[in-house]
């Protein structure tokens, strides 16, 4: 007899679309049944799609992030003289930069740098009302807000990157151009104007949670992966009732570890991780600049990194060298 394997084969039941739970109807839409299904989808998860609810907020957030788009991708495409060629050649390479360091944090003129506040404003507000539109459906449908505080570990960072550090720093030049390749150099700058960040503590915790959240989302989808054919992926009929999938699961990780996570422990593993990436990382990116100007010193200081013995005689500054008129 055949066994199923889901690695090589996944069943997709037809049925008719499911609309959800019941609701609180006090502020959100009518809900109908408006939806479809995509086979290909069905392959990676449910192929049913939609319906979608938007609410007073999505709306606003989806307009302030069309607003954001157009401001950066127009200024690109006047950057190669509205040819649309060479805006699709060029794309990686074009960017929409912050103020230049003499305006301080006063609003300059729109041509030098005053787009780019512009459409830092619409996009950190497409984020926010994205964030209230999280947090209040989570609400609506009687659910955890666990999900609404994670996006918010993002917008920390998202935030700190923009906003928070350029206001302590004095400058919104210190803000993130918007571009591919732009926003990858401003970051290999950063580091190297600021002695190296890998020296920087926080952003090494951010790097271990980051890989650590890898490990511990791989590890549960492919444990929940390997029981799925005793019903491992109805995980919350596991936790209130275990059955064969969890008990095989959790055999398999005493024999490999020594102790397993729980079906429901697993996930708040996966969750402080993931939260705590972008936390540190925030945290990490707003001391730079603001309390160490540089990491490499402050690792010597603090006995991290060792000091570089002196190879070669230091180099005298031409100015000051006789000849040379003061």
């Amino acid at each position: 007899m055949a066994e199923y394997q889901n690695i090589f084969t996944r069943v997709q039941v037809s049925a008719p679309h499911y609309p959800g739970v019941p609701h609180n109807p006090r502020g959100v839409w009518v809900r109908g049944v408006k939806a479809s299904a995509n086979y290909w989808l069905g392959k990676i998860g449910d192929a049913q799609i939609g319906p979608f609810y938007l609410g007073s907020t999505g709306v606003a957030s989806i307009l302030c992030f069309i607003i954001a788009f157009e401001i950066v991708g127009l200024n690109m495409l006047a950057s190669v003289n509205w040819n649309p060629l060479q805006f699709i050649r060029q794309l990686f390479w074009l960017a929409l930069e912050p103020p230049a360091p003499q305006y301080g944090l006063r609003l300059p003129p729109l041509r030098d740098g005053g787009w780019h506040l512009m459409a830092g404003f619409f996009l950190t507000m497409s984020v926010l009302l994205w964030w209230v539109r999280t947090y209040n459906l989570a609400r609506k449908l009687k659910m955890g807000t666990h999900t609404a505080w994670a996006f918010a570990s993002a917008i920390f960072l998202f935030l700190v990157l923009g906003f928070i550090r350029p206001v302590m720093m004095g400058s919104w030049s210190e803000a993130v151009p918007y571009g591919i390749f732009a926003h990858l150099d401003w970051t290999a700058a950063f580091s190297l104007r600021y002695g190296n960040l890998l020296y920087n503590p926080f952003h090494a915790l951010s790097i271990v949670f980051l890989y650590g959240s890898v490990l511990l989302f791989a590890m549960h989808a492919g444990t929940i992966m390997a029981v799925s054919r005793f019903g491992g992926e109805r995980e919350v009929e596991q936790v209130l009732d275990r059955g064969t999938a969890s008990e095989r699961a959790a055999l398999f990780w005493r024999w490999t570890m020594g102790f397993n996570a729980t079906m429901e422990s697993v996930h708040r593993w996966a969750w402080w991780f993931a939260v705590l990436c972008t936390l540190t990382g925030g945290i990490g990116i707003l001391l730079t600049g603001t309390v160490v100007d540089d990491w490499y010193l402050w690792a010597v200081k603090h006995g991290v990194a060792p000091s570089y013995p002196t190879t070669f005689e230091p180099v005298p500054d031409p100015a000051l060298t006789s000849g040379v008129a003061q």
